[in-house]
């Protein structure tokens, strides 16, 4: 699996701190559209593993940082890059438009 799972308390260490950027995935086990969006992350992650790390967290376990990104539905994918959020992705879409939203972000 090329997508980690981490937490609240991992979240400043893995993704704040990190040197290239990070596309975290906010997600729930009860969430039908996270199991859907799920196999299309592993494939951007293994397909941009040179340039882009994947992480993901569940955000009924994980609350906080849930909280401090506004994340209000799921799926939410938060693009950082340098500590900072960059782009926000709301809902499941097909590959083509994640990285169509991927590329545009980070160009």
């Amino acid at each position: 699996m090329t997508v980690n799972a981490i937490t609240d308390a991992e979240f400043e260490t893995e993704v704040l701190s990190a040197e290239q950027p990070v596309l975290v995935e906010f997600w729930a086990e009860w969430c039908g559209p996270c199991h859907q969006l799920a196999p299309i992350v592993e494939r951007v992650a293994e397909e941009r593993a040179d340039g882009l790390r994947v992480v993901k967290i569940n955000s009924d376990e994980n609350p906080l940082t849930s909280a401090k990104y506004r994340v209000l539905g799921l799926p939410t994918l938060i693009l950082f890059e340098g500590g900072e959020p960059k782009a926000q992705i709301v809902g499941a879409r097909p590959k083509s438009a994640l990285d169509r939203d991927l590329d545009k972000a980070l160009a």
